[in-house]
Order: structure tokens, then sequence, then C-alpha cells
């Protein structure tokens, strides 16, 4: 056998196969939930007292929590960067190539999750109130009439890590959330650590139903599935409050994705069983969380508009998903303790004034206006009027986006991610991850293309507003400001040491990176 350059022949190039872009990325969102997981030890919503105090290695984040805070922002800083970057790679194409493939999204958001969901919980304490009002309703009491102090008692170990504003409200969560916390209950009894894991496993299986159904929802719009699972399911705030603060929006999301999902393949048959089944689902979410029975009618006037769009398809409609409702409704409200007490503890929430609600900001600026017009302190009336005019036009924008339904110059999903948009935006209490109500489902729209740069930029800012401790800084207000100065300091070394890698790669154009505008060739 002769070799190609004695036989005169050209000697064959070998070019290295491309290297994964998104690899550097996807490295710095592991580093950054690694170092959010390390932060959390010691900045983390921990139990009171803390069960780290006293062991040796764990325990040391525990001793500083300056330090501590500091690490969970540089990492919170890093996990953001890198979903953005991702995202950028993404565009409207999708996961096609050079942008990451499915696969390689999926093992990224896992990697990016495992770290946050074996550390303690980060950015919210909601999850003591959930183990002590289960805990209350496990002991016979009602917990739509007691709060979880004056049925417990203040020493109980289930009560002591809830805030203080909170210890002497009832439950304003459904029915079945408080039934599922009640199985927790009997089995971790007062076991604190045992009861978060459990709770969170419970989050997760929400966010599975989630994955389930955002895919199979974007497929019905058009859009990709591997970018609205990227800008959806693996967004910093569920990775934030659904895994790491492990709230029961988790939960209500999952069901009610995949109840429409369900829901939307029913046929013309009016008793389809797709279409009870979503349905169910949908109820279900309600019973975790009220506003989630909005999506029923989207569901219902979807199937009405496939009948013709007549008022006796939307009558017909309306008296299946009804029956369903009470269906479900009826067994839960006979259960002891249970009830319908929920509904008379929707405004608890409403305790606080939250900045981020449209409605209540008017209402303080008008009780203020009417301090300084020499009127007397009337924020209160003023705040409970402007509550009231937020959830009257939430109400009517909901009636237009479900009227757009029904004609068919709406899709479903685009109506349902905006009515309950317009929910939480017109509500009184707003949290970055009641957005999600939202946000999620946007990402499975016709409308992701046009609006993926606004919904990038949003989950990035909503992610870097609430502090990872979960509690505020009374007392201590110079605590976070100097944390959030060295995680920054930590944050800019980690991409300068980053930076200068990549410029000593061949082949990398470093001006080609994010922040970098590519610069003409010589």
């Amino acid at each position: 056998m002769v070799a190609p350059e004695l036989d005169g022949a050209r000697p064959v190039e070998r070019t290295a196969p491309p290297r994964d872009p998104s690899r550097i990325a996807r490295r710095l969102g592991l580093t950054g939930a690694l170092l959010l997981a390390g932060g959390a030890l010691g900045a983390g919503a921990l139990p009171v007292p803390n069960p780290l105090f006293g062991l040796r290695v764990i325990g040391l984040p525990s001793r500083n929590i300056t330090i501590s805070i500091a690490v969970a922002y540089a990492g919170l800083g890093l996990l953001v960067l890198a979903w953005l970057w991702i995202g950028k790679m993404l565009r409207v194409r999708g996961a096609v190539a050079p942008a990451p493939t499915r696969a390689q999204l999926a093992r990224t958001a896992i990697t990016w999750t495992v770290p946050l969901a074996m550390a303690p919980p980060l950015f919210s304490r909601d999850v003591y109130s959930y183990l002590a009002q289960s805990a209350t309703l496990a002991r016979g009491i009602d917990p739509y009439v007691l709060g979880p102090a004056e049925a417990l008692g203040v020493n109980d170990p289930l009560v002591r890590s809830i805030p203080t504003i909170w210890r002497d409200t009832p439950a304003p969560y459904g029915p079945l959330f408080l039934m599922l916390g009640r199985g927790i209950t009997a089995i971790s009894g007062n076991d604190v650590v045992l009861g978060i894991l459990a709770h969170r496993a419970l989050a997760l299986c929400g966010l599975a139903l989630v994955i389930w159904a955002l895919p199979r929802l974007a497929k019905r719009c058009g859009v990709d599935a591997g970018l609205a699972l990227w800008l959806g399911a693996a967004n910093p705030l569920v990775l934030f409050h659904l895994v790491s603060g492990i709230h029961n929006e988790a939960l209500m999301i999952g069901l009610f994705l995949t109840g429409m999902e369900i829901g939307l393949r029913a046929g013309d048959r009016l008793l389809d069983p797709r279409l009870l089944g979503g349905a169910a689902l949908i109820v279900c979410a309600s019973a975790v969380k009220l506003p989630a029975i909005l999506v029923l009618g989207f569901l219902g006037l979807d199937w009405a508009r496939r009948r013709g769009g007549r008022f006796v398809d939307v009558a017909k409609a309306a008296a299946v998903l009804t029956g369903v409702t009470l269906v479900l409704y009826v067994p839960m409200s006979l259960i002891p303790e249970v009830g319908l007490g929920w509904a008379t503890t929707l405004d608890v929430p409403g305790l606080i004034r939250s900045w981020m609600s449209v409605s209540t900001d008017l209402g303080l600026i008008g009780g203020r206006i009417g301090v300084l017009g020499g009127l007397g302190d009337h924020t209160d009336t003023v705040l409970s009027i402007f509550r009231a005019i937020g959830l009257a036009a939430a109400a009517v924008a909901c009636g237009v986006l479900l009227w757009k339904v029904l004609r068919g110059t709406l899709d479903t999903i685009t109506g349902m991610a905006a009515g309950l948009g317009a929910v939480v935006l017109l509500g009184p209490v707003v949290h970055p991850w009641y957005l999600l109500w939202g946000l999620i489902p946007l990402a499975a729209t016709k409308a992701l293309p046009r609006y993926r740069r606004a919904l990038l930029a949003t989950s990035a800012v909503l992610a870097l507003v609430e502090p990872p401790t979960g509690s505020d800084f009374n007392f201590r207000a110079y605590q976070l400001p100097m944390a959030i100065a060295a995680g920054l300091l930590v944050l800019v070394l980690v991409l300068l040491v980053q930076r200068r890698q990549l410029a000593g790669q061949e082949g990398v154009d470093v001006d080609a990176l994010p922040g970098r505008s590519p610069q003409a060739a010589p």
C-alpha cells in the first residue's frame, strides 16, 4: 500500500470537529449554581434553630452571614449571565446548530437544578408556613380559622421559622395543597428538614409536569420546543423560586399547563374524556391557588369555538366544566377541618404592601397626597379603592381576552398567558414568582419570537430583585450592600479570568462574546 504522499496525491487535511459554543456558558452556570448552593448554607432561609450550627465544615458558612450572602450573589449573577448567554445563542431558530441542541439544554438545566435542589431554601421562608399549616390540619384544627402560632404554639418547632407577620394569619391556600401537606406531615412529623425535602420533592413533581406540557404547547403554536423549555422551565426565576424557594406555584402551574394540553386534544364531543381529564387537572390547580380557575374558562371557550362559537356551545361547555368543578370541590369541602374556609382567607397575602403591584403603588401615592394636602391619613381607604379598581380592570381584561379566544382572533394559549399576567400585574400583591403564572405559558406562544428579548431581560432583572436570604435586614442594613459589593467583585474577577482564557484559545473570536460588538477584520 502506497502512502498518499508517495503516490502523488495531496494529503487529506483533517479538521477538528467544531466545539460546542455553549460549553463555557454552561460551565459558568453550573459554577453559579454551586456557589448559590454553598452560600445557602449560611445565607439561606434556614430553620430556627439552625441545624448546621456545631458541624465542623458544613457549619462554617453560617458563622459569617455577610460572606455567605456575597458568595450567593456571585453565584446568582453567574447563573443569570450564563442563562442569558445561552438564550442569545438560541435566537429565534431555537435549539439547532450552531446553538445548543435540545439534549444539551436538558442536561444543562438538570445540572443547574441539582445543586439548588440539594441546598437549603433560598429567597423565601414560605415553606415553613406550608409545614405549620399542614400540621395544623393534621392535628384536627381548621387552618383557615387559626394561624400557626395560635394553633400550635409559638415555641412549636414548625412555627419558630415562620416570619412574624405570617405566624397569626390563617392559610390562604387551597384544600388540595393542604391535604397533600397533611400527607407530608404524616411522614415528617416535627422534623423540619425532612418536611422541607418532602415539599421540595412535591415542587419538583410540579416542575416535571411543566417540562412535559410546555414543549407540546409550543408545538401547537409553531414555536421551537428547546427555546420554549429554556426560556420557560430553565428560567432563573424557576430555578430560584420554584426549585430553591419551594413555592407551591410549581405544582399549580404544572397542573394547569398539563390540563390545558390534555384538554386541547379533545374532539368535538362534549363528554370527551380528554376534555374532562384536562378540566379536572385545572380544577386541581385551582385547589392549590384559586387564580388557576381562570384557565378553565379559556379551555371551555376553545372547545365552544371549535363547535361553532354559538351561545348554546358556550352554555354546554360552561355546564360541563361547572359540573367537573363541583364533582371535585364538593368532596374536598366535606372533609373535616377543610371545607370552604379557604374562600374567606384569599385576602391574607394583601397584608403586605408590595412595591411591584401597580394598584398598591397608586393607593400609597394617593394616601400620601392626602396627607400632604392636609386631608388626614386615609391611606388604608385609598389603598382599598385602588386595589378594587385593579381587580376590576383585571376582570375586564380577562373578559376581552376570553371573547377574542371565542371569536378565534387570539389563540387559546396566548390568551391564557395574557389573562394570568393581567391578574398578577393588576392584583394587590406581586412577587417575582407570581409573574411565572404568565411568563411560563408565554414561552410557548406565537408571541415568543417577537418578545424574546423582553422575556430574557424581564426574567434577568426580576431574578436579581429578591435577596437570597428570604428575610428582611432590620437592624443590620449594612450587611446587604456590603455583601452585594463583594459578590459583584467576585463576579467581575471570574468573568475577567474566563475572558483571558478565551482570548488565549486559538480560533476564539473574543469580540463575538456577549457584550462585545464584532469588529471588522483587517
